[in-house]
């Protein structure tokens, strides 16, 4: 049901099934189909589409917009995902069925989500990035351009493993990582790398195929102050929480 206080465009179709909240606004020439809950203070750019069908699909969960976010135009999202609060996308986002996804998730200009995904909260995929089904993507990742997370060991083939990333990990741009790899809390990946095997927990590998090279905390910012660059969230708080960036400062004082 289309409520008031809502800014949508003469050219945009929306669904009578729709349930749109206040404060909306949906660009021109965008389509939102039925099957969707778009929340509070939401932006749809034009030539959206907002709820595409799932072929075959018989659970019939919606497609859920957190209140608060921006969907940029050209972006198509299916069905069947949750997005928590203050999503932010850029232009030509792509986003596929069974996406489950925490706040303040950001998509970058021309990436692809496949589906069947779960992503964390204060994720961070910059653009042309390509997620791959059954991807587990923790709180805190930040992934560069043109990386790819694989999900078939020997393609063709019908067999799915995902890549997992955990909390605080960064995977730097032009890398792809294969499927069935987990990469630990804190790690860093370095660019250009293809990664086919497990990575330890705060450490620093790179190369096809990469290679251990040192654990982060080796790794000094190139400010002049000599400190270590690893933990990111030792010195880097900008678009986090202020309780976040507390908790940090707390687990990091200033020796």
């Amino acid at each position: 049901m289309k409520k008031a206080f809502t800014n949508i465009h003469p050219t945009a179709i929306v669904s009578e099934g729709a349930k749109i909240a206040q404060n909306v606004v949906v660009g021109p020439y965008s389509i939102i189909h039925e099957n969707v809950i778009v929340e509070e203070g939401t932006v749809i750019g034009s030539h959206c589409e907002i709820g595409h069908p799932v072929q075959n699909s018989s659970d019939g969960d919606p497609l859920i917009i957190g209140k608060n976010s921006l969907i940029r135009s050209h972006s198509i999202f299916y069905e069947n995902s949750t997005f928590g609060e203050n999503l932010v996308t850029g232009h030509r986002v792509t986003v596929r069925e069974k996406t489950f996804a925490g706040r303040n998730l950001q998509i970058g200009t021309l990436s692809d989500v496949q589906g069947h995904c779960e992503i964390g909260n204060f994720v961070k995929f910059h653009s042309n990035v390509h997620i791959g089904q059954r991807s587990k993507i923790c709180d805190y990742v930040w992934i560069f351009p043109y990386v790819v997370l694989t999900n078939d060991p020997h393609p063709p083939s019908d067999i799915l493993l995902g890549v997992t990333l955990e909390k605080y990990v960064a995977v730097a741009t032009m890398t792809t990582i294969l499927p069935g790899v987990t990469v630990k809390e804190g790690a860093l990946v370095g660019a250009h790398s293809s990664v086919s095997r497990d990575v330890e927990a705060d450490t620093v590998v790179a190369g096809s195929p990469a290679k251990y090279i040192c654990d982060t905390d080796k790794i000094k910012l190139k400010d002049g102050s000599n400190k270590s660059a690893y933990p990111w969230r030792r010195h880097f708080h900008r678009g986090y929480l202020p309780e976040t960036i507390a908790k940090w400062i707390s687990e990091f004082p200033e020796k």
